[in-house]
Protein backbone atom coordinates (compact mmCIF):
# COMPACT_ATOMS: atom_id res chain seq x y z
CA UNK A 1 0.00 0.00 0.00
CA UNK A 2 1.12 3.55 -0.77
CA UNK A 3 0.67 6.11 1.98
CA UNK A 4 1.21 9.87 1.77
CA UNK A 5 1.52 12.30 4.67
CA UNK A 6 0.27 15.54 3.11
CA UNK A 7 1.51 18.00 5.76
CA UNK A 8 4.22 16.19 7.67
CA UNK A 9 6.04 19.45 8.34
CA UNK A 10 3.18 20.54 10.63
CA UNK A 11 3.98 17.61 12.93
CA UNK A 12 7.77 17.31 12.76
CA UNK A 13 10.76 19.54 12.16
CA UNK A 14 12.96 16.51 11.69
CA UNK A 15 12.99 15.53 15.36
CA UNK A 16 10.70 12.48 15.16
CA UNK A 17 11.19 8.78 14.36
CA UNK A 18 9.06 7.60 11.42
CA UNK A 19 10.21 3.98 11.45
CA UNK A 20 6.87 2.80 12.84
CA UNK A 21 4.97 4.46 10.01
CA UNK A 22 7.36 3.12 7.38
CA UNK A 23 6.95 -0.41 8.77
CA UNK A 24 3.15 -0.16 8.56
CA UNK A 25 3.04 0.33 4.76
CA UNK A 26 5.00 -0.69 1.69
CA UNK A 27 5.57 2.90 0.57
CA UNK A 28 5.45 6.13 2.57
CA UNK A 29 5.97 9.62 1.18
CA UNK A 30 6.31 12.62 3.45
CA UNK A 31 5.29 16.00 2.01
CA UNK A 32 5.43 19.56 3.27
CA UNK A 33 2.09 21.38 3.34
CA UNK A 34 1.17 22.57 -0.15
CA UNK A 35 -2.55 22.79 -0.91
CA UNK A 36 -1.97 23.20 -4.64
CA UNK A 37 -0.22 19.83 -4.86
CA UNK A 38 -2.73 17.85 -2.80
CA UNK A 39 -4.77 16.40 -5.71
CA UNK A 40 -1.62 15.09 -7.38
CA UNK A 41 -0.17 13.72 -4.15
CA UNK A 42 -3.41 11.90 -3.28
CA UNK A 43 -4.18 10.56 -6.75
CA UNK A 44 -2.67 7.07 -6.37
CA UNK A 45 -2.60 6.86 -2.59
CA UNK A 46 -4.23 4.03 -0.67
CA UNK A 47 -3.78 5.82 2.65
CA UNK A 48 -3.68 9.56 3.38
CA UNK A 49 -2.18 10.87 6.58
CA UNK A 50 -3.07 14.45 7.42
CA UNK A 51 -2.92 16.92 10.27
CA UNK A 52 -4.31 20.35 9.37
CA UNK A 53 -5.18 20.28 5.66
CA UNK A 54 -8.84 20.06 4.69
CA UNK A 55 -10.00 17.02 2.74
CA UNK A 56 -13.21 18.01 0.97
CA UNK A 57 -15.53 16.02 -1.25
CA UNK A 58 -13.76 17.07 -4.44
CA UNK A 59 -10.37 15.88 -3.18
CA UNK A 60 -11.80 12.57 -2.01
CA UNK A 61 -13.53 12.00 -5.34
CA UNK A 62 -10.23 12.54 -7.13
CA UNK A 63 -8.46 9.88 -5.06
CA UNK A 64 -9.83 6.71 -6.67
CA UNK A 65 -7.63 4.28 -4.70
CA UNK A 66 -8.09 5.88 -1.31
CA UNK A 67 -9.10 3.43 1.43
CA UNK A 68 -8.12 5.12 4.67
CA UNK A 69 -7.58 8.62 6.07
CA UNK A 70 -5.50 8.71 9.24
CA UNK A 71 -5.68 11.97 11.17
CA UNK A 72 -2.80 13.26 13.27
CA UNK A 73 -5.34 14.82 15.63
CA UNK A 74 -8.49 14.20 17.64
CA UNK A 75 -10.67 16.71 15.78
CA UNK A 76 -12.26 15.62 12.50
CA UNK A 77 -13.52 19.03 11.31
CA UNK A 78 -11.07 19.09 8.39
CA UNK A 79 -12.46 15.96 6.72
CA UNK A 80 -15.76 15.65 4.84
CA UNK A 81 -16.94 12.61 6.79
CA UNK A 82 -20.16 12.29 4.78
CA UNK A 83 -18.23 12.08 1.51
CA UNK A 84 -15.78 9.60 3.05
CA UNK A 85 -18.62 7.40 4.25
CA UNK A 86 -20.28 7.49 0.84
CA UNK A 87 -17.02 6.38 -0.78
CA UNK A 88 -16.39 3.66 1.82
CA UNK A 89 -13.21 5.40 2.96
CA UNK A 90 -12.25 4.71 6.56
CA UNK A 91 -11.31 7.64 8.79
CA UNK A 92 -9.25 7.26 11.97
CA UNK A 93 -8.46 9.89 14.57
CA UNK A 94 -6.31 9.91 17.71
CA UNK A 95 -7.24 10.19 21.35
CA UNK A 96 -5.22 10.82 24.47
CA UNK A 97 -1.91 11.16 22.62
CA UNK A 98 -1.32 14.74 23.83
CA UNK A 99 -3.12 14.75 27.17
CA UNK A 100 -0.06 15.57 29.27
CA UNK A 101 1.13 18.22 26.82
CA UNK A 102 -2.22 20.05 26.64
CA UNK A 103 -2.83 19.96 30.39
CA UNK A 104 0.69 21.28 30.96
CA UNK A 105 0.13 24.14 28.51
CA UNK A 106 -3.25 25.06 29.99
CA UNK A 107 -1.60 25.41 33.37
CA UNK A 108 1.30 27.37 31.92
CA UNK A 109 -1.29 29.90 30.75
CA UNK A 110 -3.12 29.87 34.09
CA UNK A 111 0.00 30.35 36.16
CA UNK A 112 1.40 33.02 33.85
CA UNK A 113 -1.83 35.00 34.20
CA UNK A 114 -2.23 34.39 37.91
CA UNK A 115 1.36 35.37 38.76
CA UNK A 116 1.60 37.99 35.96
CA UNK A 117 4.86 36.40 34.85
CA UNK A 118 5.27 38.36 31.56
CA UNK A 119 4.58 41.68 33.27
CA UNK A 120 6.90 41.10 36.22
CA UNK A 121 9.65 39.84 33.94
CA UNK A 122 9.36 43.08 31.97
CA UNK A 123 9.53 45.19 35.14
CA UNK A 124 12.70 43.37 36.16
CA UNK A 125 14.39 44.05 32.83
CA UNK A 126 13.25 47.58 31.98
CA UNK A 127 14.70 49.21 35.09
CA UNK A 128 11.40 49.57 36.98
CA UNK A 129 12.53 47.28 39.81
CA UNK A 130 15.65 49.39 40.36
CA UNK A 131 13.84 52.73 40.12
CA UNK A 132 11.01 51.91 42.54
CA UNK A 133 11.12 48.50 44.21
CA UNK A 134 7.87 48.84 46.15
CA UNK A 135 5.91 49.96 43.11
CA UNK A 136 7.36 47.22 40.90
CA UNK A 137 6.75 44.41 43.40
CA UNK A 138 3.10 45.34 43.93
CA UNK A 139 2.33 46.46 40.38
CA UNK A 140 0.05 43.52 39.57
CA UNK A 141 -2.36 41.58 41.78
CA UNK A 142 -1.21 38.02 42.55
CA UNK A 143 -3.63 35.60 44.18
CA UNK A 144 -3.41 32.11 45.61
CA UNK A 145 -5.30 29.37 43.83
CA UNK A 146 -5.93 27.32 46.95
CA UNK A 147 -9.66 27.06 47.85
CA UNK A 148 -10.75 28.76 44.63
CA UNK A 149 -13.10 27.18 42.07
CA UNK A 150 -11.93 25.56 38.83
CA UNK A 151 -14.68 25.14 36.23
CA UNK A 152 -14.33 22.64 33.39
CA UNK A 153 -16.33 22.63 30.17
CA UNK A 154 -15.77 19.26 28.49
CA UNK A 155 -15.26 16.36 30.90
CA UNK A 156 -13.19 14.15 28.62
CA UNK A 157 -9.57 13.03 28.73
CA UNK A 158 -8.17 16.58 28.57
CA UNK A 159 -10.67 18.18 30.93
CA UNK A 160 -10.07 15.52 33.57
CA UNK A 161 -6.28 15.78 33.28
CA UNK A 162 -6.37 19.55 33.68
CA UNK A 163 -8.74 19.25 36.63
CA UNK A 164 -6.42 16.82 38.43
CA UNK A 165 -3.74 19.52 38.43
CA UNK A 166 -6.27 22.01 39.82
CA UNK A 167 -6.93 19.65 42.70
CA UNK A 168 -3.19 19.57 43.36
CA UNK A 169 -3.37 23.33 43.93
CA UNK A 170 -6.19 22.82 46.43
CA UNK A 171 -8.91 24.05 44.10
CA UNK A 172 -12.51 22.84 44.04
CA UNK A 173 -13.39 21.35 40.64
CA UNK A 174 -16.84 21.83 39.12
CA UNK A 175 -18.02 20.55 35.74
CA UNK A 176 -20.50 22.02 33.27
CA UNK A 177 -23.21 20.28 31.34
CA UNK A 178 -21.85 20.79 27.84
CA UNK A 179 -24.23 22.64 25.48
CA UNK A 180 -25.87 20.09 23.23
CA UNK A 181 -24.81 17.19 25.46
CA UNK A 182 -26.74 15.08 27.93
CA UNK A 183 -27.30 16.49 31.41
CA UNK A 184 -25.44 14.63 34.15
CA UNK A 185 -25.99 14.44 37.87
CA UNK A 186 -23.56 16.56 39.83
CA UNK A 187 -22.82 18.93 36.96
CA UNK A 188 -23.89 22.53 36.58
CA UNK A 189 -25.55 24.27 33.69
CA UNK A 190 -23.06 26.47 31.88
CA UNK A 191 -24.55 29.73 33.19
CA UNK A 192 -24.28 28.47 36.77
CA UNK A 193 -20.66 27.43 36.32
CA UNK A 194 -19.69 30.75 34.76
CA UNK A 195 -21.15 32.66 37.70
CA UNK A 196 -19.16 30.86 40.40
CA UNK A 197 -15.88 29.71 38.79
CA UNK A 198 -12.63 31.58 39.37
CA UNK A 199 -11.06 29.82 36.38
CA UNK A 200 -13.03 28.44 33.42
CA UNK A 201 -11.14 25.99 31.21
CA UNK A 202 -12.59 24.84 27.87
CA UNK A 203 -11.93 21.28 26.67
CA UNK A 204 -15.00 20.41 24.60
CA UNK A 205 -15.31 19.73 20.86
CA UNK A 206 -16.62 22.27 18.38
CA UNK A 207 -20.17 21.41 17.35
CA UNK A 208 -23.21 23.36 16.21
CA UNK A 209 -24.27 23.51 19.87
CA UNK A 210 -20.90 24.69 21.26
CA UNK A 211 -19.95 27.17 18.53
CA UNK A 212 -19.93 30.62 20.14
CA UNK A 213 -21.08 29.17 23.48
CA UNK A 214 -19.19 31.93 25.33
CA UNK A 215 -20.20 35.34 24.01
CA UNK A 216 -20.90 38.75 25.49
CA UNK A 217 -23.81 37.48 27.62
CA UNK A 218 -21.83 34.59 29.06
CA UNK A 219 -18.75 36.72 29.72
CA UNK A 220 -21.01 39.11 31.61
CA UNK A 221 -21.94 36.30 33.99
CA UNK A 222 -18.33 35.64 35.00
CA UNK A 223 -16.59 37.13 38.04
CA UNK A 224 -14.67 40.30 37.15
CA UNK A 225 -11.40 38.69 38.31
CA UNK A 226 -12.03 35.27 36.70
CA UNK A 227 -9.75 33.71 34.10
CA UNK A 228 -10.94 32.12 30.85
CA UNK A 229 -8.71 29.42 29.32
CA UNK A 230 -9.26 27.80 25.93
CA UNK A 231 -7.04 25.01 24.60
CA UNK A 232 -9.87 23.33 22.68
CA UNK A 233 -11.30 25.12 19.62
CA UNK A 234 -11.18 28.85 18.92
CA UNK A 235 -14.76 29.18 17.73
CA UNK A 236 -16.11 28.20 21.14
CA UNK A 237 -15.58 31.83 22.16
CA UNK A 238 -16.71 35.06 20.50
CA UNK A 239 -13.36 36.79 19.88
CA UNK A 240 -14.75 40.32 19.64
CA UNK A 241 -16.78 39.92 22.82
CA UNK A 242 -13.76 38.62 24.73
CA UNK A 243 -11.57 41.47 23.49
CA UNK A 244 -14.20 43.98 24.62
CA UNK A 245 -14.55 42.38 28.05
CA UNK A 246 -10.80 42.44 28.66
CA UNK A 247 -10.44 46.03 27.50
CA UNK A 248 -13.27 47.09 29.80
CA UNK A 249 -11.78 45.28 32.79
CA UNK A 250 -14.82 43.02 33.11
CA UNK A 251 -12.65 39.87 33.21
CA UNK A 252 -9.46 39.06 35.08
CA UNK A 253 -7.68 37.60 32.06
CA UNK A 254 -7.72 35.02 29.29
CA UNK A 255 -5.26 32.45 27.97
CA UNK A 256 -5.89 31.04 24.50
CA UNK A 257 -4.06 28.48 22.42
CA UNK A 258 -6.68 28.48 19.67
CA UNK A 259 -8.47 30.96 17.42
CA UNK A 260 -11.43 30.49 15.04
CA UNK A 261 -9.13 30.81 12.01
CA UNK A 262 -5.67 29.22 12.18
CA UNK A 263 -3.39 30.76 11.25
CA UNK A 264 -5.39 34.03 11.51
CA UNK A 265 -4.53 35.29 8.03
CA UNK A 266 -7.57 37.57 8.06
CA UNK A 267 -6.77 38.94 11.51
CA UNK A 268 -8.58 38.57 14.80
CA UNK A 269 -9.66 41.14 17.44
CA UNK A 270 -7.69 39.23 20.07
CA UNK A 271 -4.39 39.91 18.32
CA UNK A 272 -4.48 43.65 19.01
CA UNK A 273 -1.50 44.66 21.15
CA UNK A 274 -3.48 46.86 23.55
CA UNK A 275 -5.63 44.12 25.11
CA UNK A 276 -4.65 43.66 28.78
CA UNK A 277 -4.25 40.38 30.65
CA UNK A 278 -4.35 38.26 27.52
CA UNK A 279 -2.03 35.49 26.39
CA UNK A 280 -2.39 33.94 22.93
CA UNK A 281 -0.22 31.07 21.69
CA UNK A 282 -0.32 29.61 18.14
CA UNK A 283 -2.03 26.26 18.81
CA UNK A 284 1.02 24.64 20.36
CA UNK A 285 -0.49 23.00 23.46
CA UNK A 286 -0.30 19.60 21.78
CA UNK A 287 3.23 20.03 20.45
CA UNK A 288 5.55 18.55 23.08
CA UNK A 289 8.01 16.28 21.29
CA UNK A 290 6.82 13.27 23.26
CA UNK A 291 3.22 13.94 22.23
CA UNK A 292 4.13 14.32 18.57
CA UNK A 293 6.09 11.06 18.60
CA UNK A 294 3.16 9.35 20.27
CA UNK A 295 0.99 10.79 17.51
CA UNK A 296 3.04 9.10 14.78
CA UNK A 297 3.19 5.83 16.67
CA UNK A 298 -0.59 5.81 17.19
CA UNK A 299 -1.19 6.59 13.51
CA UNK A 300 1.01 3.63 12.59
CA UNK A 301 -0.97 1.36 14.90
CA UNK A 302 -4.25 2.59 13.37
CA UNK A 303 -2.94 1.70 9.92
CA UNK A 304 -1.75 -1.74 11.01
CA UNK A 305 -5.09 -2.47 12.64
CA UNK A 306 -6.99 -1.28 9.55
CA UNK A 307 -4.96 -3.64 7.37
CA UNK A 308 -5.88 -6.50 9.72
CA UNK A 309 -9.55 -5.66 9.29
CA UNK A 310 -9.96 -3.87 12.62
CA UNK A 311 -11.58 -0.55 13.52
CA UNK A 312 -9.05 0.97 15.89
CA UNK A 313 -9.52 4.74 16.10
CA UNK A 314 -12.29 4.69 13.49
CA UNK A 315 -14.81 7.50 13.32
CA UNK A 316 -16.06 6.39 9.89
Amino acid sequence: MRAVFLDYDTVSNGDLNVSGLRAAVEQLELFDLDEAKMPQQMRDADIVLVNKLALNRELLQGAAKLKLITLAATGTNNVDLVAARERGIGVCNLRAYCTASVAQHAWALILSLTQHIPEYSRLSRDGSWVRDEAKAVLAHPVRELNARIFGVIGWGELGKATARIAEGFGMQVIVANRPGGARSDGRLDLDQLLRVADIVSCHCPLTDATRGMIGARELGLMKPDALLINTARGALIDSAALAAALRAGRLGGAGLDVLPEEPPVHGNPLLDADIPNLLVTPHVAWAAREARQRCLDEMAENIRDFRRGGRRGRVV
